[in-house]
């Protein structure tokens, strides 16, 4: 199962708590984690993701595969900027958003426009507009939200 984590550049230490959860439960089931590459919550998911003995991918911005934080083990090199985006919603099978700003916002519409499942955890929260809108699973804990992004993955 490839698992994308999507959150922030930086954070809090709670947050970056909760990330490195999601890692690591990630990788205690077997799942590969997708991010992009930096740090902040995707750092600490990557570090969860590596205490456990898992695979991390990380979709990087820029132009060199050095500006990946020290727990990526595969840089995958765009020069695409936000753009990148797109990447790590299309190869993820399930999203899980933890916290995040405007960035993570675009990934979360990216990936529910694709039907990717998005998992949530303390993240942004979408109101119907028009139209019904695929929901954004809401869950309290790390496991909850691995648990939930197995289960309604494809």
């Amino acid at each position: 199962m490839r698992i994308g984590v999507i959150g922030t550049n930086s954070c809090s230490k709670e947050i970056g708590r909760l990330a490195y959860e999601v890692g690591r439960e990630i990788a205690q089931r077997g799942g590969s984690l997708i991010c992009g590459g930096l740090g902040g919550v995707m750092e600490q998911a990557c570090a969860g993701a590596k205490s456990a003995g898992g695979l991390t991918i990380g979709i990087l911005p820029g132009l060199s595969a050095s500006e990946a934080n020290h727990y990526v083990d595969i840089p995958i090199v765009t020069g695409m900027g936000y753009a990148r985006n797109v990447i790590v919603a299309l190869s993820s099978q399930a999203i899980i958003a933890v916290s995040g700003r405007y960035g993570t916002l675009s990934e979360i519409a990216y990936a529910l426009n694709f039907g990717k499942p998005v998992i949530g955890l303390r993240t942004w929260k979408l109101e119907q507009a028009d139209y019904e809108l695929p929901p954004i699973i809401g869950v309290t804990t790390a496991s909850e939200a691995v648990e939930a992004a197995y289960k309604h993955g494809n």
